[in-house]
């Protein structure tokens, strides 16, 4: 049997859960990754060098490394960080790998097919956009003098932490160019997968590059969602539900085949599953999360899950 062709959206490290989780199902796996950060080791080097951000990418490089002592060992290379106090501070040692191959080769795509084939990956990392991007927020409740007023604020830094309440989010500018080879995944592919993640800044991005939201709309791929462990950051707050609500705020024809939750996160929640259901998706919950404590997805019980959802 053909092993299936998977198409991951997402940046961080709900993109990484997902990618970790799919290498052990399929080598056809296609990472999309969101291209507007401007924090830490990432904002510095897009500000000095005009560059896509690096950071997301490298963590995808990173999830898709082999399961092996050579794999574990450059994907630890790619995501240590300089120490110290100098310039070098803070900056990933991926990140300044693949800003550097930029710097010989204009083409982002190619400088990460060479990062790709220098690690030996399972699969393909690519941008969702050619160039990089701004994300834009409109949030309540900032004011405590005036809560009900809609506050417009910009930066993925500064929407992550905001005490405010996001409504919804755009991007700068409007109508960016999307990856031509992200497309041709997308319309080639079995499967497509949209989170876990930082719901606005980094999944709900992916609905809005005009090209990229057609592609997702029209490629014949089943559609999955995996939702977060819980609600936090920027949907501190959220119901499972609402979380759903968001990606169809923004992106209202967009339909799901299946969306896997975890029982932790959608406990008490009574209205997710006619939601989900009234737009002909079906519910699968399912037990996902590593049981150390932590809000992360366990790679291995993610993959039972999804090798169950393509009949693996």
């Amino acid at each position: 049997m053909a092993l299936p062709k998977v198409v991951a959206f997402g940046g961080g490290h709900g993109l990484a859960a997902t990618l970790m989780a799919l290498k052990r199902l399929t080598d056809q796996v296609t990472a999309v990754v969101t291209v507007a950060d401007d924090g830490g080791s990432s904002g510095r080097l897009r500000a000095e060098f005009d560059c896509l951000p690096p950071g997301d990418l490298r963590m995808a490089l990173a999830a898709l490394t082999g399961d092996n002592a050579e794999g574990r060992l450059w994907a630890g290379v790619l995501q240590s960080r300089f120490s110290g106090d100098g310039p070098l501070a803070g900056h990933a040692i991926g990140n300044l790998l693949i800003a550097g191959l930029w710097q010989r080769n204009p083409d982002p795509v190619a400088g990460l097919d060479q990062v790709g084939r220098l690690l030996e990956i399972q699969g393909r990392v690519l941008p969702m956009a050619a160039i990089p991007l701004v994300i834009s927020a409109d949030v309540v409740g900032l004011d405590p003098h005036y809560p009900e007023t809609i506050c417009r604020i910009t930066g993925q830094a500064r929407i992550a932490t905001t005490e405010g309440h996001v409504l919804r989010v755009g991007l700068e500018p409007e109508n960016p160019p999307a990856c031509q080879e992200a497309i041709e995944a997308v319309m080639e592919a079995d499967y497509l997968i949209l989170g876990p993640g930082s719901w606005f800044t980094s999944v709900v991005p992916h609905l809005l590059v005009p090209e990229l939201a057609k592609a997702i709309l029209e490629s014949p791929a089943k559609r999955i969602c995996v939702m977060n462990l819980l609600p936090a950051g920027e949907t501190s707050g959220f119901t499972p539900s609402h979380h759903m609500e968001v990606l169809w705020d923004h992106c209202p024809e967009l339909r799901f085949d299946t969306v896997i939750a975890d029982p932790g996160f959608v406990q008490g929640d009574t209205t997710l599953r006619p939601l989900v259901e009234s737009l002909g998706a079906k519910l699968l919950v399912a037990d996902v999360a590593l049981h150390d404590g932590s809000a992360r997805h366990d790679p291995f019980l993610l993959a039972a899950t999804m090798a169950a959802v393509m009949k693996l």
